[in-house]
């Protein structure tokens, strides 16, 4: 395979996300909440050469734009990734990821202590600091397992 050679198709509308940490696209289909049952075309390449990586990941979605809240998690596991948008075979927009200064309700706290999970009607916000996420209500960080606590 040459080096020019496209390892999977292109998608006529959608979105590519790109430039993703070696491993994580299957979390990454797992924050989209796609599993293969929705009817969305999917493409994935897996660690694949990658420059400014070494290798990565690539994650193709057909026929669907993420909102910023999917965006704004997928940060938390792929700080060096670019969302591109496609439509009619060409990007019309081209992002960095930006990680969030909070995150509510889409992590889960690992403190088994935690006011999160005593059964209280109480919505988990994570702090997004240097090194991970720090809970606001017990302050407990998460660092390389943030994709283990996802709750979407």
């Amino acid at each position: 395979m040459s080096d020019h050679e496209l390892r999977v198709s292109k998608i006529r509308d959608g979105t590519v996300i790109d430039h993703v940490e070696g491993g994580q696209a299957l979390n990454v289909l797992a924050i989209l909440g796609i599993d293969g049952s929705g009817g969305f075309g999917v493409s994935v390449g897996m660690n694949v050469p990658s420059d400014r990586l070494g290798r990565k990941d690539i994650v193709k979605v057909e026929d669907r734009e993420l909102s910023q809240s999917e965006v704004d998690v997928l940060s938390l596991i792929a700080p060096e990734a670019t969302i591109n948008i496609v439509r009619d075979f060409e990007v019309v927009e081209k992002n960095r990821v930006t990680r969030p200064d909070g995150v509510t309700g889409v992590l889960s706290c690992p403190n088994r202590n935690c006011i999160t999970n005593a059964g209280e009607p109480v919505e988990t916000r994570f702090d997004v600091v240097a090194d991970g996420v720090r809970c606001d209500y017990c302050a407990t960080i998460l660092r390389a397992d943030i994709a283990d606590h996802i709750d979407v």
